[in-house]
């Protein structure tokens, strides 16, 4: 559940577990209070640790440490910063956990070709710009050198399902 005020009230969830309950793990961390919200963050984008227990969205040299869990900015809702506090989770994927994500915490504007051959497709992080953090097929420039997931399903143009790494 999403507490939020009444002129949010449609605000939905842009990551959604299927398969996490043992599958995945959430992790209690920290915003690196050196984050300076210049992209607005959705439940599902990808975070860096930058030092002990703090994250930030991935960029260049960053490694993928887990999936967002929380809003910070995305659709004009930060509960972080309603509280006063940067205390948040990350989603670490183990090999069988499955997701939703909804746009916009993937770049709905790439082509995202469904894999129902069994072709095993990766999934990246954009690494810089105002995608920064979104999810992105493999090769998409300026993607993050490790792969994040897999892409399971394209639900429809809004929605795709993802797996962990094996």
């Amino acid at each position: 559940m999403i507490r939020v005020r009444a002129a949010n009230a449609h605000i939905k969830r842009t990551l959604r577990p299927t398969y996490a309950w043992t599958q995945a793990t959430p992790k209690s961390v920290f915003l690196d209070p050196a984050w300076d919200r210049s992209v607005k963050i959705y439940p599902g984008m990808v975070l860096m640790r930058t030092s002990g227990e703090q994250v930030s969205l991935i960029n260049g040299t960053g490694v993928p440490y887990g999936l967002a869990a929380d809003y910070v900015g995305g659709d004009d809702f930060d509960p972080l910063l309603d509280v006063g506090l940067n205390a948040t989770a990350a989603w670490v994927l183990g090999s069988d956990a499955e997701f939703e994500v909804l746009a916009p915490a993937f770049d709905d504007t790439l082509t995202w070709t469904d894999p129902g051959t069994g072709v095993e497709v990766l999934i990246h992080a954009q690494t810089t710009g105002a995608n920064r953090g979104k999810l992105v097929p493999a090769g998409t420039a300026n993607a993050s050198a490790q792969p994040v997931a897999r892409l399971l399903k394209v639900n429809s143009p809004s929605k795709i399902t993802i797996g962990g790494l094996r």
